[in-house]
């Protein structure tokens, strides 16, 4: 059987997992749950952001500073052992993946896949790809 694939820079699954930031997000991982739902043949797939986005902090002069809190996938999410890669700019991305099961309100669940540019063989600047949501 053939599957579609959903494809979101943000999906809003779960509060431990920095895979959104607001509404969009949000909505994205009702359209997954919904799907799941009504036994659609779906994969889910977005971006893993190991620093997610930023925490604001004011300073007493009220100037805002952020901090990134890193996230790390395992335990909660598995990576596969397949690599994929592409090409940027005259060059080789190497792309970890990573999975899921999205459950939807009625329990029936959907696998979701997170792509992960931190990967060793990559260049620094190539690692980083997917290090912030914003």
């Amino acid at each position: 059987m053939q599957s579609t694939a959903y494809f979101s820079a943000e999906i809003g699954f779960s509060v431990d997992i920095p895979t959104y930031s607001g509404g969009l997000g949000v909505l994205a991982g009702d359209h997954l749950k919904a799907a799941a739902d009504a036994g659609l043949p779906i994969v889910g797939v977005t971006l893993l952001y190991r620093e997610g986005y930023f925490r604001q902090h004011l300073g007493h002069d009220g100037w805002q500073s952020e901090s990134y809190p890193a996230f790390m996938p395992s335990p909660l999410l598995k990576r596969l052992p397949q690599r994929t890669d592409i090409k940027l700019y005259n060059r080789r991305v190497y792309v970890d993946i990573w999975t899921i099961e999205i459950v939807g309100f009625t329990g029936k669940k959907i696998p979701l896949l997170l792509l992960d540019t931190d990967v060793p063989d990559n260049a620094p600047e190539d690692r980083s790809i997917t290090h912030r949501l914003y």
